[in-house]
This record gives structure tokens, sequence and C-alpha cells, in this order.
């Protein structure tokens, strides 16, 4: 059985961090392109960030770069979005996603979805 699962949302105030993950089962991560994409109240679903797969790409959204970190952990099978510096503007639910390429790090790539994390920022 094919199955995303993250974990490690919760509240956070303005400029805290935390460290999403997602644990994968019934596939091989190392095998397949990798991304992260979030969805607000009211506004459409948006990529985060993803690495293609072979790893030789590593694509991050303009609102993200220079604060977020993906990476993956193959011994274990996980995925990791490492969030500094947040902002109330990057309130929403978290996904992470597999798919068997990735080239423009968009949601049309990817096949496999996690349940989702919430992730609130906010004084």
């Amino acid at each position: 059985q094919l199955q995303l699962v993250e974990s490690g949302g919760g509240l956070v105030q303005p400029g805290g961090s935390l460290r999403l993950s997602c644990a994968a089962s019934g596939f091989i991560l190392d095998d397949l392109a990798i991304g992260w994409f979030r969805q607000a109240p009211g506004k459409e679903r948006e990529a985060v960030s993803c690495i293609s797969n072979g790893g030789d790409r590593i694509t991050y959204a303009d609102f993200v770069k220079g604060r977020f970190t993906i990476s993956t952990d193959n011994a274990k099978n996980m995925m990791y979005l490492q969030m500094h510096s947040l902002k109330p503007e990057d309130t929403a639910i978290y996904y992470c996603a597999t798919g068997w390429g990735s080239y423009y790090c968009s949601a049309e790539e990817f096949d496999h979805w996690g349940q989702g994390t919430q992730v609130t920022v906010s004084s």
C-alpha cells in the first residue's frame, strides 16, 4: 500500500521554526521526485519546494527561498521540510507528495499525496 504520512505541524509564533516530516511506505523515495505543497484557506494549492527524481534539481518557491529547506533521508525513507523565520502568511495545510518525475514543481507532476499537516503562524 502506497502511503505518505505528514507530521510536525502545529502553532508557532512569527519568526519561529518547524520541521515537517513525511514518512513514505510502499515505495522508495530515492526513486521518485518529491515535493511539498501548501494550501491556505480560500486559496489554491501552491508548490513550496521539490526535488527531482535523481536529486539533481531542487526548486523553491520565491516566497520561501532562504527560509525553508527540503531534504530526504533515504535510509529512513523520509522527507522533510525545515522551516525558519515563519510568517503569518505561511499558515496553511502542508502536503508532501511523490511522482515519477518533476521539472516544474507543479502539482500535476505528482501522483501520491499525504493527508496534510496544519501549520499555523500566529502570535
